[in-house]
């Protein structure tokens, strides 16, 4: 595993589902994962549309996914030309984060909350929680239907990342219940738990992916990132790839929907090369739903100089 925060670090994203392969679920599985989602939205705590912060996001044209490479050294001239950046929560320093302020930025903190990253300082406290390994990211997954993980999430993971002066979280890997039901309620729990530590001082809470399992936290969530809309990275074959066009599809009525329901909606799409046709294409289509785009490789340590907007 390379040395976090070395160029050969490999992003912390969550790769959607590889081209053409949404895995499959039986009638019973899928049955089963409804009832979940019916009893979690029956109860959450719900929140008025006006209640979100959208006036913070409102202003934002342009939008960075700039987890890979050092967090430590962030270019923070660069970066200081996006309205809405993503860092890593753990290593981003709070110089780095009052540089790209005074460039005018917001700044989101990443972090993982349905996966165990072996290179993170709760490592240890987090590893009575892990479930199976993740090969394509070499972390596993975490088993979040136990109070000793949220626990440590929200007591022990976010508080240094909030007390750097990040205007809000973006969380990872909330989707894994696609594919674990078990942990459904647990997941949502923490969610909103985090939801009330940064809303209470007015700061933003952003996941990405899983369109099928994100309409219990729509009214908790403030941003919706998805990956893979247009181009993404298959880790089977190691090459880039066109997102076949039904998946596409799929990804722009996520983007419609979530976007429709008061969510400010962003798309990261991974390719070759920043001058590609098909990175040109991931920002028009991204901007054909009302989403800021952000195209990077699979990697996310090219950062464009000039950021995609949307007219």
């Amino acid at each position: 595993m390379p040395i976090p925060g070395s160029p050969l670090t490999p992003a912390r994203s969550r790769p959607a589902e590889r081209p053409g392969r949404r895995p499959p679920r039986s009638a019973r599985r899928l049955l089963a994962l409804l009832v979940v989602l019916a009893a979690v939205a029956a109860t959450a705590c719900v929140r008025a549309p006006g209640d979100r912060p959208v006036d913070r996001l409102g202003g934002a044209r342009s939008f960075a996914f700039a987890i890979g490479g050092d967090a430590e050294s962030v270019d923070t001239t660069l970066l200081g030309r996006y309205d809405l950046v993503v860092v890593d929560g753990e290593g981003v320093t709070p110089q780095v984060v009052q540089a790209l302020h005074a460039e005018g930025a917001l700044v989101l903190a990443y972090v993982s909350v349905g996966t165990i990253e072996s290179y993170r300082s709760w490592y240890a406290a987090a590893s009575p929680y892990k479930l199976e390994l993740w090969d394509d990211w070499g972390e596993w997954y975490a088993d979040t239907s136990k109070a000793g993980f949220r626990d440590l999430v929200t007591g022990t993971v976010v508080p240094p990342m909030l007390a750097k002066g990040v205007d809000g979280l973006f969380l990872d890997n909330v989707d894994m219940i696609s594919e674990h039901d078990a942990q459904a309620p647990g997941m949502y729990a923490l969610v909103e738990a985090l939801a009330t530590m940064v809303h209470r001082d007015g700061r933003i809470l952003f996941a990405q992916n899983g369109e099928e399992i994100v309409d219990p936290l729509l009214d908790v969530l403030d941003g919706w990132n998805r990956e893979d809309v247009t181009s993404t990275y298959d880790f089977d074959t190691e090459t880039y790839q066109r997102v076949p066009a039904a998946d596409a599809r799929y990804a722009l009525d996520a983007l419609r929907r979530v976007r429709a329901a008061g969510v400010f909606t962003t798309a990261t799409d991974y390719t070759a090369s920043a001058t590609s046709a098909i990175s040109t294409e991931s920002t028009a289509n991204a901007c054909s739903v009302g989403a800021l785009s952000f195209v990077s490789n699979i990697g996310l340590t090219r950062i464009p100089a000039t950021p995609a907007t949307c007219g």
